[in-house]
């Protein structure tokens, strides 16, 4: 085994563990922490993957901006078990909805993938480069691309009804 089999075990095993983590802790700031470990060990598989480029973007934005977004949101909130409001059937029915569509986003961008009889060529080529990330993304990917940004939209849109007060 070498240096880069290890380091993709370590950062798969220690990914996962998080990844639990996030979804087990009962504490929101904890389950926040816990997330960004899930986004460094990701930077870490896009480093070995030679797409620094990825890395750099995924530690700045999602590790740094959002998660602290996250967190102040969480704070002001103010999470209480006995504050929390009871959600009505249209709120968990929209959750489905909307777990449906991110499956179809994740279905339709794995449909062409060929990954049996791929190998990732590591440290070598022009694999990490912004232009080719870009040609791809907007040539290939161009409908997941724009059904993902909604649905990040309506992520926000809930985040907002749930933040809201009566």
């Amino acid at each position: 085994m070498n240096l880069t089999q290890i380091l993709f075990w370590f950062l798969s095993a220690l990914a996962l563990f998080s990844a639990i983590m996030v979804v087990i802790s009962k504490n929101p700031v904890h389950s926040v922490l816990w997330l960004i470990v899930v986004f460094f060990t990701i930077s870490g598989h896009y480093i070995l993957l030679n797409a620094q480029f990825l890395a750099i973007v995924n530690l700045i934005v999602y590790a740094g901006a959002i998660m602290v977004l996250f967190l102040f949101v969480i704070m002001l909130m103010n999470l209480n078990a006995e504050t929390e409001p009871q959600k009505n059937k249209w709120l968990k029915m929209a959750g489905v909805i909307g777990g449906g569509a991110l499956l179809l986003v994740l279905v339709a961008a794995l449909k062409d993938a060929d990954t049996r009889n791929q190998i990732a060529q590591t440290g070598v080529g022009d694999i990490g480069l912004i232009h080719n990330l870009g040609l791809v993304l907007f040539k290939e990917y161009v409908i997941p691309f724009e059904i993902s940004s909604v649905l990040f939209l309506s992520a926000m849109v809930g985040a907002v009804v749930i933040g809201k007060k009566e």
